[in-house]
């Protein structure tokens, strides 16, 4: 090892190992939410070591000690994810070389790796987390890094306020630029770089199957699935059914999304619309949830209204994305359903829940029309002691009859599979519609979270369509069960916690709006606005690519400018010598200001006098730490008459 190596080494202790120490913490410590566990113990391990390495002066470790690390954890992390190739592996990959990289600093360049590491595990933050508190975090690790790359270059033997300070000022007058790239650089639909996130199917509130319980599980989280702004008047409570994936296929114990075609169903709409600006969080599914009924998409979306009555897209929503949509609470939906539609939403599985078709065999042999034997059905649940749930009870085989005759306690779910279970055993086409029900106001929009989640029913009349029945409904309020009472009512005693949950969320909805909902659509309204609207991302780059120049030309511009001399003293010395030079008389600037006196006494007596006065007063100011009332006064006299002379 050079002199060199070993004294850059030394001079770590000093100053920059505390710096690349910090930054490493700073950058690794929020994958220790999403990495496996060991991965961030033995990281804390390796800087704990660093540092009390450091405390007793820093030395290279041993090349056999960093291999052993190294292939350690390279093959923990190949045997725990199973491949290198997959973007979790490649971030602890990352990680592992940050920390193992401070074992060996021989020269700046090791450092700077070390640095170049942490801007890019820095990144890989938002493969996980966009978020108000992720960004700011990154922020702040982007200024701890910054600094630690300024103590390697500028000055490390400054104090940390000076460097955060510099770091501060280097981030600030990046913004410009940040800005321009955000708002120019073309942009892609999906999540960073295309990448779609495991965890989305674990955040999935709701599927396109239904079992009891499924729903139930849901009211627990106050996750949000959406959030709307209506842009006129806000509907009804008892219109605000967003409508998710239609089931109407049944085995005894779940209900699943049967055939659909793409073809647009029969739908008619009447009334005023509704109009509102939907913005959907990912779900991982491929339904959009918007009010019954929306019969047209928005222009531009890749979504189209399938026979069931459901948006749905063609691709699985695997990003937050924000939709415009027009609504009509009032609507006919296939008045005139052909007869395989009708069949198919009439099958039930022989041999099952036969005490529910003896029910409804009674019923059916009254004549009742169907709205009157709907209507008879959801009087049953409100005359027979029903109770609503958060905790039902096991279902047998027989989970219909169970329900209707035994247990008579049961979520949302439970009461839209019997009633259909019913309409269907008496002969009206019936099926479970999946979606949210509701939401909270907050602010000038609502939340709609995933508590909301909510199944309903649809039956089909004659010259009627499809019409909504939602049997929950029939609950009496004195039968719903505690369980459920605290969750709608919990919080009430802590308003100031909702109100605070409330205005924090109303903050993520603009950060969400205007910063991570900035999409390709709202990019080519703001190249329309300039006048761009029909060249697409090549006016973007065109735009990005001038206004980049022009910021580094002003930039430059800015650096290269005439200073102002910052001393007083120089700065007058310096006039009076531009003033002998207008005259032919030389001034060199590496001539002290007692020799140029000297010198002008034989060559230009004229200004000798004055000269040599301001010589000294300029000496004293610089030299001999002169108060500025003492000289400042005198200086600038004696400078008018060394101008004047010069006339």
């Amino acid at each position: 090892m050079t002199r060199a190596a070993i004294a850059y080494a030394q001079n770590l202790r000093h100053a920059s190992l505390p710096w690349l120490m910090f930054s490493a913490l700073v950058t690794i410590a929020p994958h220790t939410l999403y990495q496996p566990l060991w991965i961030g113990l033995a990281a804390a391990l390796v800087l704990a070591a660093i540092f009390w390495q450091w405390r007793r002066g820093y030395r290279l470790t041993p090349f056999w000690l960093k291999t052993t690390l190294a292939l350690g954890g390279f093959f923990g992390i190949l045997l725990h994810y199973r491949t290198l190739l997959d973007y979790e592996a490649g971030i602890a990959l990352l990680a592992l070389a940050l920390t193992l990289k401070l074992l060996e600093l021989k020269s700046r360049r090791d450092a700077v790796i070390v640095v170049t590491l942490a801007y890019f595990l820095l990144l890989t933050h938002f493969f996980y987390s966009q978020s108000i508190p992720a960004a700011l975090w990154l922020l702040f690790g982007i200024l701890a890094v910054t600094a630690s790359l300024i103590c390697l270059y500028d000055a490390p033997s400054q104090r940390a306020p000076a460097l955060w300070i510099l770091a501060a000022r280097l981030i600030v007058q990046s913004l410009p630029l940040m800005a321009l790239f955000y708002l120019f650089l073309p942009r892609i639909e999906g999540p960073l770089w295309g990448m779609q996130q495991v965890e989305l199917i674990s955040r999935t509130g709701l599927s396109d199957t239904m079992e009891p319980g499924s729903l139930s599980r849901l009211v627990l989280s106050d996750e949000i699935a959406f959030r709307v702004r209506f842009q006129d008047s806000v509907p009804r409570p008892s219109q605000l059914y967003w409508r998710g994936p239609v089931m109407n296929f049944y085995d005894g114990r779940t209900w699943r999304a049967g055939y659909s075609s793409n073809l647009p169903p029969q739908l008619e709409t009447y009334g005023t619309p509704v109009r509102y600006a939907l913005t959907l969080e990912a779900h991982n599914q491929h339904w959009a949830l918007a009010l019954e009924m929306t019969p047209r998409p928005p222009e531009g979306e890749a979504m189209r209204l399938n026979s069931i009555g459901t948006l749905t897209t063609r691709q699985p929503m695997i990003s937050r994305k924000r939709f415009e949509f027009t609504s009509w609470p009032n609507y006919r939906l296939e008045p005139d359903a052909d007869l395989m539609t009708r069949h198919a939403n009439l099958q039930l599985p022989p041999h099952l829940n036969l005490r529910t078709r003896t029910l409804a065999a009674e019923w059916q042999a009254t004549g009742e029309t169907p709205r009157q034997l709907a209507a008879r059905a959801v009087a049953y649940f409100r005359q027979n002691g029903f109770s609503y749930t958060l905790e039902p009870p096991i279902l047998g085989e027989h989970a219909i009859d169970d329900f209707l005759f035994s247990s008579k306690r049961g979520f949302c779910e439970h009461y839209a599979s019997a009633f259909v279970w019913m309409m269907r055993a008496v002969g009206i086409p019936a099926r479970i519609v999946g979606g949210y029900q509701g939401g909270e106001f907050n602010g000038d929009y609502f939340v709609i979270r995933q508590s909301d989640a909510h199944a309903w029913a649809e039956i089909w009349v004659e010259n009627e369509g499809w019409l909504r029945v939602d049997p929950t409904a029939s609950v009496p309020p004195e039968m719903i069960d505690a369980s459920v009472r605290e969750r709608l009512v919990s919080g009430r005693a802590e308003n100031w916690l909702i109100a605070l949950r409330n205005r924090w969320e109303a903050i993520g909805n603009v950060w969400n709006q205007w910063v991570l909902g900035y999409s390709p659509q709202q990019q080519a309204d703001l190249l329309g606005a300039l006048g761009l609207e029909k060249t697409g991302w090549q006016s973007a780059l065109f735009i990005l690519t001038g206004s980049t120049v022009a910021c580094l030309a002003t930039l430059a511009l800015w650096l290269l400018r005439p200073r102002r001399e910052p001393d007083p003293a120089r700065r007058i010395w310096l006039a009076a010598c531009r003033h002998l030079e207008k005259q032919g008389i030389a001034c060199p600037q590496w001539e002290s200001p007692l020799a140029l006196a000297r010198r002008l006494e034989s060559e230009a007596p004229g200004f000798a006098p004055a000269l040599s006065h301001l010589a000294q007063l300029v000496s004293a100011a610089r030299y001999a730490s002169a108060q500025k009332s003492e000289w400042y006064r005198t200086a600038n006299i004696l400078l008018r008459v060394i101008i004047q002379t010069s006339r």
